[in-house]
């Protein structure tokens, strides 16, 4: 069995798996945000996915809607424009929970470099330059473990592509209890 198929029928029974074990978190999480601010509750936003297509992926939404649409990092007061909720939904990473959906329609994949915004042109252009385009983007993946909203472009993108060099079900394991942990101590997140 080619070792794509076998990492997307992971993907698809893992979700599976965990949609049902979440499906209260979720529910809760999506009354919680329409209950604290207006607006929807889910955010779409275009991302680059695999050979560098747009989808829609969703998320909690965690900031405010009037929010200019680009990186966190760029914006000049992060924590103003988040809903009174939306830190607590960062930090202990809930707001990403909607991406089970991207990964169960295959826009996205449990492990593989995060989703680029559609604006964020530099990372792209180094992504595809390295190759890193060809994969499916995931929830989590070595650059997240390795730095997360702290690490400059550059260096995410090399973390990336070492990530394309070395991929292997072990070290996706790796990654997802790695990950787990980070969660956990809400280590890695600036806003």
């Amino acid at each position: 069995m080619e070792a794509g198929v076998t990492k997307r029928g992971l993907d698809i029974l893992v979700v599976l798996l965990a949609g049902l074990g979440l499906l209260v978190p979720i529910v809760l999480v999506a009354l919680a945000v329409k209950l604290t601010s207006p607006g929807p509750v889910l955010y779409w936003s275009d991302r680059i996915g695999r050979h560098n297509r747009i989808f829609r992926m969703p998320k909690f939404r965690s900031m405010r809607t009037d929010t200019p649409v680009v990186a966190t990092h760029l914006l000049e007061s992060p924590e103003r424009w988040l809903t009174p909720i939306g830190s607590f939904l960062r930090r202990t990473s809930l707001d990403e929970l909607p991406q089970l959906w991207s990964i169960l329609v295959g826009h996205m994949s449990i492990v593989g470099p995060r989703p680029a915004l559609h604006n964020q042109h530099d990372l792209i252009a180094l992504r595809t330059e390295a190759g890193v385009h060809t994969l499916r983007p995931g929830l989590t993946g070595w650059a997240q473990i390795n730095g997360r909203d702290e690490l400059p472009i550059p260096q995410k993108v090399a973390l990336d592509t070492w990530y394309l060099q070395h991929r292997s079900l072990a070290l996706d394991l790796r990654i997802i209890l790695r990950t787990a942990l980070k969660v956990v101590r809400s280590e890695g997140v600036a806003h």
